[in-house]
């Protein structure tokens, strides 16, 4: 197992992993829609809040040699469900049509720094040199 932090979460001296690579898998830990860096929310709503989401995602990936197109399992929790038009709307950009990961999704209520959504996700890996 690797336990991966970057510079900037090991700043954020937060109780959990950025990621963790298991094999050809990398977690990636619960995303939030928090400016890189801090602690606080994007403003501007679910669309604004879910497009700094999977920036942040997209950032993780990027740092372990990954992108959107190694992502295989999404994990979708909203503190509003009736907001699922505007996540949507949002999500469907960062993929291949063709290739959307599988995905689970659910409401819930409590998330941290009052975000209105949190993904976390599984990436391949495969090998590297």
């Amino acid at each position: 197992m690797k336990f991966i932090n970057s510079p900037a979460a090991q700043a954020l001296k937060l109780p959990f992993s950025q990621a963790v690579q298991v094999g050809d898998v990398l977690y990636l830990s619960g995303q939030l829609g928090n400016r890189p860096g801090t602690l606080e929310l994007v403003p501007g709503g679910m669309e604004a809040e879910a497009r700094q989401t999977m920036e942040n995602i997209g950032a993780v990936l990027k740092e372990n040699g990954l992108s959107f197109a190694d992502v295989f399992k999404v994990t979708v929790m909203m503190a509003d469900m009736a907001k699922w038009p505007d996540f949507n709307k949002v999500y469907v950009t960062y993929f291949d049509p063709g290739r959307l990961p599988a995905r689970s999704a659910f409401g819930c209520n409590g998330l941290a720094l009052g975000a209105q959504l949190e993904l976390e996700c599984m990436a391949y890996v495969g090998k590297r040199s």
